[in-house]
């Protein structure tokens, strides 16, 4: 069968796992009430996504339907909607503490890859067997033609 390969995926392939697990804290006045005046059970989370994916996961583990992610494309262009060069300070630092390097030849590509597969990991732990991801890149491509 075949099968993806790139520069640093044996060291992504399992790091899902060392990600630690943060409790979230639940903060009422900025909660979104229903009709009623009751919490709607809405959440927007602050911090960067590997963390709040694991901080999810003993809620929601196997009981979601469909995730749907507009995830950053790496382009490189830093001017564009907004910036989505995998170059963020503690992206870097992470490239530099688990996969490999500053100066190693990845690709853009590469460095992608490796960002996202842990995510995509914990993602895939907190779908149904019959869930599904839906991923948007058509911001990509009306970004590049409007």
């Amino acid at each position: 069968m075949p099968t993806l390969e790139w520069m640093g995926k044996n060291k992504v392939v399992a790091y899902h796992r060392q990600v630690p697990y943060r409790v979230l804290e639940h903060v009422p006045e900025k909660s979104v009430m229903d009709s009623h005046g009751s919490d709607c059970g809405n959440m927007v989370i602050h911090g960067d996504n590997l963390e709040a994916l694991k901080a999810l996961l003993p809620e929601y583990e196997g009981k979601v339907d469909c995730i749907y992610i507009d995830p950053p494309y790496n382009t490189g262009n830093e001017g564009w909607i907004y910036n989505d060069n995998v170059n963020d300070p503690r992206i870097r630092k992470w490239f530099g503490e688990v996969v490999g390097k500053e100066g190693e030849d990845f690709s853009r590509h590469d460095k992608w890859l490796c960002m996202m597969y842990p995510r995509l990991r914990l993602m895939r732990m907190m779908l149904r067997r019959t869930g599904a991801y839906a991923i948007d890149e058509f911001r990509q491509i009306l970004g590049q033609i409007g």
